[in-house]
């Protein structure tokens, strides 16, 4: 292991030793996998992984997750997480994130007290303290920890201790939550997430990788993949594929976004009062 990754491996659990019993909110991504892994060298059966589940996390991740837990080693359980039901979630505006972290915040603290476990801990790190994450104000809120970004570690440096510690996820791609797929103001339901969850198994099925399907109004499914892809999905026999799969599915128009795939796409139109709100400054 290189010293710098060593180090890093070190001071995470140093970082996490004195909670002596800690919850960590476990998505079974590189971020709370490196943290789940620590917590369990540093504390052992002091420390339990814990993953909310609705209908906004997509298919397999549940079982991704289970797996990469049981490789660490450590305790992991389910919650069946509420957010769906909340009208501020539904409504889907700008910080929707925000009312999914108080609600698993608030169950995992429930979690923690009856455990005796005081500290609840995440996976943020120091790259996500500069987006536009709402769900941070929740974590605040709280008052969990966060490991990666408090010992000043970057995504690249979270991958290196994840490679080093023989982790699988170490270089799985970021997947956010299904409902970061709808367009901001169309309402999030359990078709909608439905229909984005069997559009991208469709993109996984024919060999795309690295995509989005992003929902907007009137049902139209916007395709993000990397531009290297883009003249796969455009050939004739891909284009017809996914357009009469997409129709079955519910979707009334298939475009595909020329810019390609990027991270938070939506997040451009978020009027700039609302990123202040959550200490986000935006760039000139």
């Amino acid at each position: 292991m290189e010293a710098a990754v060593a180090e890093n491996a070190r001071r995470l659990v140093e970082f996490i030793r004195p909670f002596g019993r800690c919850v960590i909110a476990y998505s079974g991504g590189v971020d709370s996998a490196v943290v789940a892994y620590a917590a369990h060298v540093a504390l052992g059966e002091g420390a339990l992984a814990v993953t909310g589940v609705s209908a906004s996390l997509a298919s397999g991740e549940l079982e991704a997750a289970e797996r990469t837990a049981q490789l660490i080693g450590i305790q992991h359980e389910v919650l069946l997480t509420s957010e769906l039901a909340d009208p501020n979630y539904q409504k889907n505006a700008p910080d929707r994130c925000f009312h999914c972290k108080t609600e698993l915040y608030a169950q995992l603290t429930a979690e923690a007290s009856r455990r005796g476990m005081a500290v609840i801990l995440n996976g943020a790190n120091v790259d996500d303290l500069g987006d536009f994450r709402p769900g941070m104000t929740a974590a605040s809120q709280h008052g969990v920890r966060s490991p990666l970004a408090e010992c000043g570690l970057r995504k690249d440096a979270v991958r290196r201790v994840a490679q080093a510690w023989g982790l699988e996820v170490w270089d799985k791609p970021a997947t956010p939550c299904l409902s970061s797929r709808i367009a901001y103001g169309v309402a999030v339901t359990p078709e909608r997430l439905a229909m984005i969850d069997q559009a991208e198994g469709h993109l996984r099925e024919l060999g795309f990788t690295g995509f989005r399907v992003r929902l907007h109004e009137s049902s139209l499914a916007r395709l993000e993949v990397p531009a290297e892809q883009l003249p796969k999905l455009c050939s004739d026999a891909v284009r017809a594929s996914l357009v009469s799969a997409l129709r079955r599915i519910g979707f009334n128009y298939v475009a595909v976004d020329l810019e390609g795939f990027r991270s938070g796409s939506f997040q451009q139109l978020v009027p700039v009062d609302e990123l202040r709100r959550f200490g986000h400054a935006p760039s000139n």
